[in-house]
């Protein structure tokens, strides 16, 4: 019989009113405390305004300190990803953009960033703090981006899979540091078929060593915008030929539970809306039949992360819409996985 979830409850988290905020990204640290990262202070899901913004969680994510702004670039600061090492160690990722040009309201606005600027700002970026937060080093750049970052192996190394341009074309990549995020050099990259665009990946390291990793298909139809996916049995150096699932629904973020069971996470952009889960007990051989965590009032929505809490409950995060005419906020779902 296929898991169910058993919502305990849905709440928001954090909301700036009148602002957008997306894309979280949630860890639970070795201390004990809940900590997520994200874009916001924005006008819309594409703006010039965005900022890498952090809340904190002391008592398992029923209370949520205010926003504190850890980066705020001259670009567009999306896609917020978090990893604490086991030095203790948090990094955050991100990448700039200047995708709102292409808005007219903002290219009054985009004439004033200097080539200089973007020079020196635009790309992919990773950042530490060795005191949970409190500072923050120089940001380093990446090769590749995705929405939740890089993860750590059990061997210590930290592995990134993420999209980027390579000898001038897009691809998929894994960049790996062997120095708790310091630098990064790419290691290898993923196959995909001719035409396919894949993008917004991310990883887990099963119990065998091996790396499952799930792909958001750039596919423009909805109703066919499934997950890809690919192994890696070395450590991210050689991939498998990518292949199609059958889940609905992107992006993906994974978790590997106590039991050794990969759990999955991802948003659904068609009615009824949402945040989604599946289970797999094979390490991503099969997944599970699809689990609603919570339905949404449209598709401006998801990029969930999960954390397992200390009594083994799980707490989703992720962001849509809480009111009819209201901007995105950050809601949480907590919930236990029942067989």
């Amino acid at each position: 019989m296929s898991p169910r979830a058993e919502v305990i409850s849905n709440k928001v988290i954090c909301k700036e009113p009148g602002r957008y905020i997306g894309w979280p990204t949630i860890v639970r640290a070795r201390a004990g405390e809940l900590i997520i990262v994200f874009s916001g202070d924005r006008d819309d899901h594409v703006c010039p305004w965005g900022k890498m913004e952090m809340i904190r969680s002391s008592d398992s994510g029923q209370s949520w300190t205010d926003p504190l702004v850890i980066v705020n670039t001259p670009l567009d600061d999306r896609d917020a990803g978090l990893v604490e090492t086991s030095e203790g160690i948090l990094i955050v990722s991100w990448f700039t953009s200047v995708g709102f040009e292409e808005e007219e309201k903002y290219q009054e606005h985009g004439k004033t960033i200097s080539q200089e600027v973007r020079d020196q700002w635009l790309g992919h970026w990773t950042q530490r703090s060795t005191d949970s937060g409190t500072t923050w080093e120089d940001p380093v750049r990446s090769t590749v981006s995705t929405p939740h970052g890089p993860i750590e192996l059990d061997d210590g190394r930290l592995v990134y899979l993420g999209h980027c341009t390579l000898d001038g074309k897009g691809a998929v990549a894994v960049d790996e540091s062997t120095d708790q995020g310091r630098s990064w050099n790419v290691i290898g990259t993923v196959p995909t078929p001719e035409g396919i665009g894949l993008g917004e990946p991310y990883m887990v390291e099963a119990k065998s060593g091996k790396l499952v990793g799930l792909f958001r298909w750039g596919i423009s139809d909805l109703s066919k915008k499934i997950m890809w996916q690919s192994e890696s049995l070395d450590g991210g150096r050689t991939w498998a030929e990518t292949r199609r699932t059958e889940i609905l629904g992107y992006p993906p973020h994974m978790l590997r539970l106590e039991d050794d069971r990969i759990l999955l996470v991802y948003g659904l952009r068609l009615s009824p809306f949402g945040q989604r889960s599946r289970v797999s007990d094979d390490e991503g051989e099969t997944w599970s039949d699809e689990m609603v965590l919570i339905t949404g009032l449209g598709k401006d929505l998801g990029y969930p992360a999960s954390a397992v809490l200390e009594d083994g409950s799980i707490l989703t995060i992720y962001y849509q819409v809480e009111n009819p005419g209201e901007p995105t906020c950050l809601m949480s779902t907590h919930w236990r996985l029942v067989d």
